[in-house]
């Protein structure tokens, strides 16, 4: 068993653990102005590891996944609320998920798609942010539709706005903020992916990985 000196050493060599939050979806973090402190189970996972390592915790707001990962060579975060994905595993360990979080579409409010499946149709171009986990899943079940890469979930939803696309992709809490922000448009009904959330070190911290795996089991035992 890992002690804590060995993980410490590997995720928080100052004393600090700086963990990376991707503050764009709000079913995992949110800023809540009655407590003047970010909310919800990104947060609090990592309120609560600090606490057991008895160490401070600093966490650093990032835009989308992207950022966090354009970020994770240049010693700017210790650990990382991100999406597992298989061709990230050469850089990084995940933990097993504490939550999953779903995918769906958003269109205009004048669009004939109704359903996720209706959306799968030959000359149809959906905008999704290149780096997302939903992406890559969004790649492997298109059959006849085609993906737009962009650079960010916004950068989607600009496209879509501009009618430059027939769909924009996006995690469901997202593109709700955004339907309601933007008026005209409107989700689907249905997810085509459910993308588990995981907390994610780079690959060398072998003692962390192994305490984050049994904290996460833990974590979500809980009553």
């Amino acid at each position: 068993m890992s002690t804590r000196k060995q993980i410490m050493a590997e995720i928080a060599p100052t004393g600090a653990i700086r963990a990376a939050i991707n503050m764009s979806n709000a079913a995992l973090v949110r800023w809540d102005d009655e407590t003047g402190a970010l909310d919800g189970p990104s947060a609090q996972i990592a309120y609560k590891i600090a606490e057991q390592l008895d160490c401070s915790l600093s966490l650093i707001q990032y835009g989308s996944a992207a950022d966090i990962l354009a970020d994770a060579d240049g010693d700017e975060w210790d650990i990382a609320f991100i999406a597992s994905d298989p061709s990230r595993a050469d850089r990084f360990s995940f933990s097993p998920p504490y939550i999953s979080v779903k995918a769906t579409y958003l269109v205009p409010d004048s669009s004939s798609f109704r359903r996720v499946e209706d959306v799968d149709v030959e000359g149809v171009q959906i905008a999704s942010a290149r780096s997302a986990a939903y992406t890559k899943q969004l790649e492997r079940i298109l059959h006849r539709a085609s993906v737009s890469h962009t650079d960010s979930p916004a950068t989607a939803i600009n496209l879509l706005v501009e009618s430059q696309c027939d769909a924009a992709a996006g995690l469901t809490e997202y593109l709700i903020q955004t339907s309601e922000r933007i008026s005209g448009f409107r989700l689907v009904e249905g997810t085509f992916s459910e993308i588990p959330q995981t907390i994610a070190v780079h690959k060398r911290s072998v003692h962390a990985s192994a305490f984050f795996a049994d904290f996460v089991r833990d974590f979500t035992l809980r009553p």
